[in-house]
């Protein structure tokens, strides 16, 4: 009976000993709660029990001493009660300087260190608590965002299409417009070759042939009619006296129209002799016949000039609707999230001076750095998200940008962080040309965050 009371207080010794070793946290005790021997943690050697703590390194790992230096790859656990618990390593136990916040380091040394992890905690508590406060106002402002955003977008999309819309009908007028310069020089050569076939060549009044038949020609149609003559062609004796149909169709022929062959030949002859009949616009026939271009609509089709001037402003217009057309569709294909959150930054600039620089970031675009002297360079153009997978859009990458003086192009990355505001907050070059850049917004905002909250220890 004697004996088996022995026994018991030894083990009970062991037991509460092994639950005052310094230096351990509270998973990994386990390992500590041997009651004769006590296993290495790395499982390379067995000592006594007695010989831990003892202030003599037996085991490798130094695991048999978390609460002295003996052991240089031993580490002792500062518990900190009040705040966040953390290692430290074994050589600065008992040092005389305070690592712990607790004072649990120096256990055994001259200095005098006070409890400090209350105050560091509420210092702690604080902080933590305004960043919840600040992803809280984030999160409500990010979603402010999301709604513009999807508005903006569907203004976007409309766009879009009203900008199709103008293309395809520029396209029909430029297309007419195409037409209408074909067709007028087919006219022009074929009155060429009509005036050709003459004996003789041109007349000096020869010239005036084609815009006195388009003058004629009232609808273009390359052919003059009955009603078209009865409209502007009036006897020399009698001016105030219409062509009856009859007197039309006897200048006109037997064939009851006439193209630009035939009245060159036959009633352009009887124009030019003025006996009989003659233009009823003196003022028009007279511009007409000296190639110039009057403001009656009539004679409008035959002006070369204003019809390739026409075609010129109609070709440089579905040039621009189309090249927005493309701006608008590179704009609408780049990646703004999974709620289109980040599409109020495109369109936006942001700018940031350090020291003698002045950085400015223009999201989904460019980046550049300006200098007092008034040189310009740029960092890189937009080039992809580079986030985590637990966080996609939590970094930008912009490349390309201007090549440095040693070789290579500039390029710049820039993390994204929760704030109620939207800046640029700082700005590094941590190697030459290679820049990292803080961009705060709401957008970053994750509600994730929220979960983590404070340190349970805390």
């Amino acid at each position: 009976m004697r004996l088996y009371f022995i026994v018991a207080a030894v083990l009970c010794y062991a037991f509460v000993d092994s639950r005052k070793i310094r230096g351990i946290s509270s998973s990994y005790k386990r390992f500590y709660r041997e009651r004769k021997s006590f296993l290495c943690i790395d499982g390379s050697k067995i000592i006594p029990s007695e010989q831990v703590n003892d202030d003599y390194c037996d085991c490798e790992d130094g695991s048999d001493e978390p609460g002295t230096s003996a052991c240089p790859r031993g580490r002792f656990y500062c518990t900190n009660l009040g705040y966040r618990p953390h290692y430290i390593p074994s050589s600065r136990v008992n040092d005389g300087i305070c690592d712990c916040c607790d004072a649990s380091d120096e256990y055994n040394s001259h200095a005098h260190c006070p409890n400090t992890c209350w105050n560091l905690g509420q210092r702690e508590r604080a902080y933590v608590e305004g960043q919840m406060r600040t992803l809280d106002e984030g999160l409500r402002l990010k979603q402010q965002l999301i709604e513009e955003g999807v508005l903006l977008w569907r203004e976007k999309q409309a766009q879009l299409g009203e900008l199709q819309q103008v293309s395809e009908d520029l396209q029909l007028k430029l297309e007419e417009h195409r037409r209408k310069k074909h067709e007028a020089e087919r006219l022009k050569e074929q009155a060429l070759k009509a005036l050709e076939a003459r004996d003789g060549g041109l007349t000096p009044q020869g010239s005036s042939v084609i815009p006195i038949f388009q003058l004629l020609d009232s609808n273009n149609d390359d052919r003059i009619t009955a009603e078209e003559l009865k409209a502007k062609v009036v006897f020399v004796h009698d001016e105030e006296k219409s062509l009856t149909e009859e007197e039309a169709q006897g200048l006109l022929g037997e064939g009851r129209q006439m193209d630009l062959a035939m009245f060159q030949h036959t009633l352009w002859d009887v124009l030019t002799r003025g006996d009989s009949i003659k233009i009823k616009d003196s003022h028009a026939a007279a511009a007409a016949a000296a190639g110039l271009v009057g403001e009656d609509p009539h004679v409008q089709a035959a002006d070369r000039e204003w019809e390739a001037t026409n075609l010129k402003k109609v070709e440089e217009a579905y040039e621009t609707v189309n090249m927005e057309i493309s701006d608008l569709q590179k704009k609408l294909a780049i990646d703004y999230g999974a709620n289109r959150e980040f599409l109020f930054l495109n369109s936006q600039c942001y700018k940031l001076k350090v020291y003698e620089y002045t950085y400015t970031l223009c999201p989904f675009n460019e980046i550049t750095q300006k200098s007092t002297d008034g040189t310009e360079v740029s960092l890189g153009v937009w080039g992809t998200w580079s986030g985590t997978p637990k966080n996609q859009y939590g970094q930008m990458v912009y490349e390309n940008g201007e090549p440095c003086w040693q070789g290579g192009s500039r390029s710049a990355t820039v993390t994204l962080t929760c704030g109620t505001e939207t800046a640029l907050r700082s700005v590094k070059e941590p190697s030459k040309c290679q820049y990292i850049m803080d961009f705060q917004t709401p957008v970053a905002c994750q509600p994730v965050l929220k979960q983590q909250g404070i340190h349970s220890e805390l």
